[in-house]
């Protein structure tokens, strides 16, 4: 399933998250049998370890929990795209602070042995994003496989699934603990959802140069006639028409009942290749220019 545009074009925060984990990840998470990293009743209650807070949201325990959270992590950027970067990094703070805040709260309550320590890694803002792709991405697409009805969410829904998972109880909790703050931001609990953060700060994250650059794309642009088509997206637009089947009336109704006119679902479902997802993202973006 397509995660939106390719590359972290429009989502600088996102790619920062991404580069945190893995940096934080290398030299802390693969050793955190060794280092203790995770959450846990003693540290928390009793040593006061508070430094550890820090450290388990983004390093991961495993290799295996790195490569999932990470390709989780890069897929949800299609978030910050539709609501923009000063709201989704309100989002990863709410979340990731309520998600530790929960999960302090369960060690506390629970003092079971067994489920120290939690495991460590932005569980918080990976399942909290699991709650706007639950209710806000459309299912473009649904195929069965050996007799089971899927659809191109289904694969998302497994790589959580698998995180969850990967630790077993210790995994749980951080992973609940995120799927319950993504909840109260839907809730627009204290009216989070209209927070922003102050424009010069998410620049910061644009102006750094990281290993990996942003892979250039065509907008799609609003108007419906010909004529304000720029030359190069009018040629690129013919290419696809020649090339590509038309869109299905499924997936034109899809994008229409998120509020996108006719003519301009029709127009980004023949520059995506009928991916919806791709497509409303490409009309999210032309709506913000």
């Amino acid at each position: 399933m397509s995660g939106g545009l390719p590359g972290f074009h429009n989502a600088p925060v996102s790619r920062a998250v991404v580069v945190a984990a893995a940096l934080f990840s290398v030299p802390f998470g693969l050793r955190s049998r060794f280092l203790d990293l995770g959450l846990s009743h003693q540290n928390l209650y009793e040593n006061l370890r508070i430094w550890r807070v820090i450290a388990s949201l983004f390093a991961f325990s495993s290799s295996p929990e790195l490569i999932f959270g990470v390709a989780l992590l890069y897929y949800f950027r299609v978030f910050e795209r539709q609501i923009g970067s000063n709201k989704y990094a309100v989002f990863i703070v709410f979340s990731m602070t309520v998600s530790v805040l929960l999960q302090i709260l369960a060690l506390g309550y629970l003092k079971d042995p067994s489920f120290n320590p939690l495991t460590s890694g932005p569980y918080g803002l990976i399942f909290a994003s699991y709650v706007p792709f639950f209710f806000d991405i459309p299912i473009s697409t649904k195929f069965r496989i050996f007799g089971v009805q899927l659809c191109d969410k289904s694969f998302i829904y497994l790589a959580g699934l698998q995180l969850l998972f990967s630790s077993g109880r210790r995994s749980v909790i951080p992973g609940l603990s995120g799927i319950l703050a993504g909840l109260l931001y839907r809730l627009n609990i204290f009216g989070i959802r209209r927070l922003k953060v102050p424009e010069y700060a998410t620049s910061l994250f644009s102006r750094l140069s990281w290993p990996f650059s942003n892979n250039s794309y065509q907008r799609l642009p609003i108007a419906t006639t010909d004529e304000n088509i720029p030359d190069h997206q009018a040629r690129q637009m013919q290419g696809v028409h020649t090339a590509t089947p038309d869109p299905t009336e499924s997936s034109i109704a899809t994008l229409v009942s998120m509020g996108f006119d006719r003519a301009s679902a029709i127009q980004a479902l023949a520059l995506t290749n009928n991916d919806v997802n791709l497509a409303s993202n490409i009309l999210l973006e032309a709506q913000s220019t």
